[in-house]
C-alpha cells in the first residue's frame, strides 16, 4: 500500500466513525460495574478478620 492510499483509507474510516451498533455503552458499563462489585464482594468475604 502506498502512503496516499493508506491516508485516504484512514480518512474515510475517520469520517464514517468506528462505533459498532451492537455495543451499547450503558449495557457494557453496567456489566463491568456488576463484575467489579462481584469481585469486591468476593474479596471482602475472603479477607475477614478471624
Amino acid at each position: 500500500m502506498s502512503l496516499h492510499s493508506t491516508a485516504a483509507h484512514l480518512a474515510t474510516l475517520a469520517e464514517e466513525g468506528g462505533n459498532h451498533d451492537s455495543l451499547n455503552p450503558a449495557i457494557t458499563g453496567g456489566g463491568a460495574l456488576v463484575v467489579l462489585l462481584l469481585l469486591l464482594w468476593i474479596t471482602t468475604r475472603f479477607n475477614r478478620d478471624r
